[in-house]
């Protein structure tokens, strides 16, 4: 083969190699902004957007990049619903639950009391019809939705007092989502919606006599344990918390098919690195809580049914005045009941014999 043919030939693999190449490197630079609704102090749930964000950059060299914000800083942390389904940014990183008072379905694609678990959530959204229904109904905010992390079963928080009966709930100023402070108005408990970066000037001041945020990785960063000696458990409002990204409709309509596969990647991506992260350091640090004097404490059985009570009350009331809430409850309350059938044989019977064993 001479000189001319190797390079005739060489030239043919050239043009070959470049029209394989990946096309996402012949899309066009674009730049987005994230609302978070948390403080940048929380690696875990603020750290989760940002995981997001780095792995959109890196599979797209570069050309797609997304700036995080903390709460606060582009606008309210409650306020982030709004600034997309406004365009005043591309996406926001959220807990769905805070927007209990423009519809309670949005509580259904986060969590609500005595509701499914992690893995029960995941399910519903993959395979079930969670993320189809939860699209159906953002589709009017102008909003796309992708999972973005879970926390896992949450704490039930921290307490100035003992909560020994449901007679010690009246009264109490507590910071906890909306529809869990839906559920407990009944018992005199007055609820209080703060922004996590406000939530320990608020208890150290008294403003509030008790507060839940998430577990002990996050709440032993955020020193509660400092001014409340009481932590209980579990948080029967949150038993599978998701976050979500939130994309302005119009803004995803606009990228490019390769754009929108990524960020479809990097939002699963981000949403098993959170609970991995609670997993890993959750145990570490109520360890370090209770050696510290923390006091732990179960909630009552009589606070726990008149919770449930409670909580079956609202649903019922909602299902006969929201037509929103009733095509999506229905079916997540279908597939939670399949869903604990199946666990109370699996799952539940395995993990009650381990945690009462010696390791």
């Amino acid at each position: 083969m001479d000189r001319r043919s190797i390079l005739k030939h060489a030239g043919i693999a050239g043009v070959l190699a470049a029209g394989a190449a990946p096309a996402v490197h012949a899309q066009a630079s674009i730049r987005w902004r994230l609302a978070s609704s948390f403080p940048k102090s929380l690696d875990t749930i603020y750290g989760t957007a940002e995981v997001f964000s780095k792995k959109v950059s890196e599979a797209t060299s570069g050309k797609f990049q997304i700036s995080v914000h903390a709460g606060g800083e582009l606008m309210p942390a409650f306020g982030v619903v709004d600034g997309v389904q406004n365009a005043s940014v591309e996406m926001a990183h959220t807990a769905p639950y805070y927007f209990y008072g423009k519809d309670p379905t949005f509580c259904l694609g986060c969590a609500v009391p005595f509701g499914l678990n992690a893995r029960q959530m995941n399910a519903w959204m993959y395979e079930g019809n969670g993320l189809k229904l939860m699209r159906e109904f953002y589709a009017k905010y102008n909003i796309i939705s992708f999972p973005g992390g879970n926390t896992g079963a949450q704490m039930g928080g921290w307490f100035r007092k003992e909560i020994k009966s449901v007679a010690d709930l009246k009264g109490l100023k507590f910071r906890t989502n909306p529809f869990a402070g839906k559920v407990l108005e009944p018992f005199g408990v007055i609820p209080q919606s703060i922004p996590g970066a406000d939530l320990y000037p608020a208890l150290e001041k008294g403003t509030i006599d008790a507060l839940e945020w998430v577990g002990p990785y996050d709440d032993q960063k955020l020193g509660f344990n400092k001014v409340a000696p009481f932590y209980y458990y579990p948080g029967w409002w949150e038993g599978g918390p998701q976050l979500d990204f939130y994309i302005n409709t119009k803004a995803w309509e606009g990228l490019p098919a390769e754009y929108k596969a990524v960020v479809e990647a990097a939002a699963s991506h981000a949403h098993v690195t959170m609970l991995s992260k609670y997993d890993a350091r959750n145990p570490v640090a109520i360890k370090q809580l209770v050696g510290s004097g923390t006091k732990l404490r179960p909630f009552t059985q009589d606070v726990m049914n008149a919770a449930f009570k409670s909580a079956q009350q609202i649903y019922a009331d909602l299902n006969n005045t929201n037509p929103e809430w009733k095509k999506v409850y229905t079916d997540y309350a279908k597939f939670l009941a399949d869903e604990n059938a199946w666990f109370r044989f699996t799952e539940g019977t395995f993990d009650r014999f381990m945690q009462a064993q010696k390791l």
